[in-house]
């Protein structure tokens, strides 16, 4: 018996914010809203699907940003993406080293949690 996969990250955001979620998750990075199985729907919150990666934002009440603990999205064209996110007035952090073979970035929700971005660097 072993663990194998990861199915998928959830982050939190505060409540009655999904306009905001919508935007940035499917607006600036171009994920796809997947609809909330029904009982969960109830909650709040928005699921986001790309490639293999499944994202899920929780409602939180007394919601606290993560500007520490974050996910790192790979991403195939990391410039086009950081422009993008930049052009929707996002946050974006561009000062992280190369990191394992990777270039990378940190942009950040309209609720200040961190993103990583991360495309494989061929130079490496």
């Amino acid at each position: 018996m072993f663990i194998y996969a990861l199915d998928h990250v959830q982050i939190a955001m505060p409540p009655g914010e999904e306009a905001a979620a919508r935007a940035f998750y499917a607006g600036a990075l171009g994920l796809r809203e997947v609809a909330k199985p029904a009982e969960l729907a109830r909650r709040g919150g928005c699921w986001f699907e790309g490639g293999l990666l499944h994202l899920h934002l929780g409602v939180e009440q007394d919601f606290r940003a993560a500007r520490k603990a974050h996910p790192a999205f790979l991403v195939d064209d990391l410039a086009a993406l950081v422009a993008r996110c930049r052009a929707a007035n996002c946050e974006v952090d561009e000062s992280q080293p190369p990191l394992d073979g990777y270039i990378r970035a940190h942009v950040f929700d309209p609720f200040g949690n961190r993103i990583e971005l991360m495309q494989k660097n061929s130079e490496f």
